[in-house]
């Protein structure tokens, strides 16, 4: 599978999610096997302002790449200039948003927005394609009703300003995650371009994804929300590709990624803020084990890294000797 220039290593991405997908998060998916992992969603006028902490959001490791970053705005100077300042700290694709549906990001034209003003994207896709010389792609929704019409009309626009691949997730920009994604879209989207298609959503396992491969014929699928306390996800559907059966994800791992996710959270946050934010997702990765609830309840006020450590040892020792 390829994006233009880079070459990716299987047909699995991790899906752009605000809040989520930030460094110490991508590192466990590349290391679960992911094949492109991508960053949250930043703000172009927060890069040309030079916000700090947007442009922490370009912070990035060698064990990651290949690295897609997404940027978001509706102004095609101002995207040309943040695609530039992306490519130049080191990623390898930029990936424009067109599906966020959030109301503060409507407002500005931005996001889902756009698929709405054809005129306006397609000049903001050219812009970007002017201003780097790295592969860029574009990520949809359906559009504003579940036709499709929208997504065909903006795919079509891509193609003909020079985007490399097009990521499609078939649900409306109304419906969140609500309802399920028509899969049908993505197939008339493949039948429509040349580029590579990357299809998303309503992928819960990797059976789901090998099923989305064969029905609707795209060259990738992207995994968001299932990755989030299942980065195994990755080398599921890998397996499956394969033919193989999937590998078994033992308790071990589980702490292990608590482990290296708590330590790599800290690193990029501080100690502070990556406790507060540990409260609620060390246990993503206990879901399905025994007295999870208890640990839930057991780090609810962690305040430093070591009280943490020891949280995720005393549960762990716990599942060892019961």
């Amino acid at each position: 599978m390829n994006i233009g220039s880079v070459k990716l290593e299987n047909k699995t991405i991790l899906a752009p999610l605000a809040g989520i997908t930030n460094l110490p998060f991508r590192l466990i998916a590349k290391e679960a096997g992911c094949g492109l992992v991508c960053s949250e969603m930043v703000s172009a006028h927060g890069l040309v302002n030079r916000s700090p902490r947007t442009q922490q959001l370009l912070d990035s490791r060698p064990e990651e790449r290949p690295l897609s970053v997404q940027i978001f705005g509706s102004q095609p100077e101002v995207m040309a200039e943040a695609a530039r300042l992306v490519e130049s700290a080191g990623a390898d694709v930029i990936d424009i948003n067109f599906g966020c549906a959030v109301r503060k990001i409507i407002k500005t034209g931005s996001g889902a927005a756009l698929m709405r003003a054809p005129d306006t994207a397609a000049a903001v896709i050219r812009a970007v394609r002017e201003a780097v010389a790295i592969p860029l792609t574009v990520k949809l929704r359906s559009g504003w009703d579940p036709t499709g019409d929208q997504a065909f009309e903006i795919s079509k626009i891509a193609e003909s300003c020079g985007v490399d691949a097009i990521a499609i997730h078939p649900r409306t920009a109304t419906q969140g995650f609500s309802g399920h994604a028509d899969w049908a879209i993505i197939r008339e989207i493949k039948k429509r371009v040349a580029i590579p298609v990357i299809g998303n959503g309503d992928i819960f396992s990797a059976e789901d994804a090998i099923a989305m491969l064969a029905q609707t014929e795209c060259d990738a699928i992207m995994i968001g929300r299932m990755a989030i306390g299942n980065p195994w996800i990755f080398s599921h559907v890998r397996a499956r590709m394969r033919g193989e059966t999937e590998p078994e994800v033992d308790p071990d791992q589980r702490f292990d990624i608590m482990r290296r996710y708590l330590q790599e959270s800290v690193k990029y946050f501080g100690e502070e803020i990556a406790c507060r934010m540990m409260r609620s997702r060390l246990c993503w990765f206990a879901k399905g084990l025994r007295n999870s609830s208890q640990f839930r309840k057991s780090i609810n006020h962690i305040s430093t890294q070591t009280e943490a450590l020891q949280r995720i040892e005393a549960y762990h020792k716990s599942l060892q000797t019961n």
